[in-house]
């Protein structure tokens, strides 16, 4: 389980661990389509080179807030961003939210814009999703960049999963009950950090009011999915890219022998890319050109 859903379930009182050359940068191109399970997903499309960067976005926000990324890197590399279906422009007519199907769009993008050295970078519950979709297109795919997530992937889990699993169904009946509260409460007690602008709690915020309640809810339903696990399938590079205001625990990354870089950015909340845009590029910088010795 990711630290977005760790960090949901703790507010009540849950304890859980299972958790390129350089290119002009707009580069004429045919827009594509993209059509995942029957559901169009909206993208941006920056740049070009042998390599792209994909990035997707965590719960309740949306590509818009790769746009410093997008700046920053589109001159030298392809990138692309997306819309999780329920999320953003894209669309929703559809029933499953979870990382499976949300892996399964990941490597749709991949397959329908023909894309051949891809990082995939994710941020929160994303990360998660990158890793199904980098097993999915395991060709296609490099490398694995995670902002603010693999927390304590590889860690095995304590305590009474049966006690576990019954106050998560607690957390999202409250959350079914009165959504924007309990986002609200869960967001400003263990999302921001005290250096996160009123700026950025404010549009963050807002994205959350006005995400859709059901797919939101539907995107933190539990699973089992086992991180230490699927990375040792996936057999790719695990970059973190992570802020300091929890800590990241790699032990269980290192007595699975699965290879990994931390990167962290320091005084930020969850979403380092818009509360340190700068300071986290050169972390990313640092990330592309560690990829170009391998």
């Amino acid at each position: 389980m990711n630290l977005l859903k760790r960090l949901f379930v703790s507010l009540l009182g849950l304890v859980l661990f299972t958790c390129g050359n350089p290119q002009r940068q707009n580069v004429s191109k045919a827009k594509v389509n993209i059509v995942s399970n029957n559901v169009n997903i909206d993208y941006t499309d920056t740049g070009s080179g042998d390599t792209t960067l994909l990035f997707v976005h965590g719960w309740a926000i949306n590509k818009t807030y790769w746009a410093d990324q997008v700046k920053h890197f589109g001159s030298r590399y392809r990138v692309i961003t997306i819309d999780l279906p329920g999320y953003g422009q894209s669309d929703k007519n559809r029933e499953e939210f979870n990382t499976r199907a949300f892996g399964a769009d990941v490597k749709n993008v991949i397959n329908q814009l023909k894309l051949k050295k891809v990082v995939l970078i994710g941020h929160s519950m994303a990360g998660d999703i990158i890793l199904q979709g980098a097993i999915d297109a395991p060709e296609n795919v490099i490398a694995l960049v995670g902002v603010d997530n693999f927390k304590s992937a590889g860690v095995a889990p304590t305590g009474d999963t049966s006690k576990a699993k019954k106050e998560y169904a607690e957390a999202i009946a409250a959350m079914k009950k009165n959504f924007k509260k309990f986002a609200f409460e869960w967001f400003n007690q263990l999302l921001f950090f005290k250096t996160t602008s009123k700026a950025i709690r404010e549009r963050i915020l807002n994205d959350v009011a006005h995400t859709d309640s059901t797919v939101a809810i539907k995107s933190l339903a539990w699973d089992d999915f086992n991180e230490g696990d699927q990375l040792l399938k996936a057999k790719k590079m695990l970059y973190l890219i992570n802020s300091d205001y929890q800590p990241t625990d790699t032990t269980g990354l290192s007595a699975k022998k699965i290879p990994f870089k931390l990167f962290k950015v320091h005084a930020t909340g969850h979403f380092p890319m818009v509360e340190k845009p700068d300071e986290f590029n050169k972390q990313l910088d640092k990330v592309m050109a560690d990829l170009k010795k391998r």
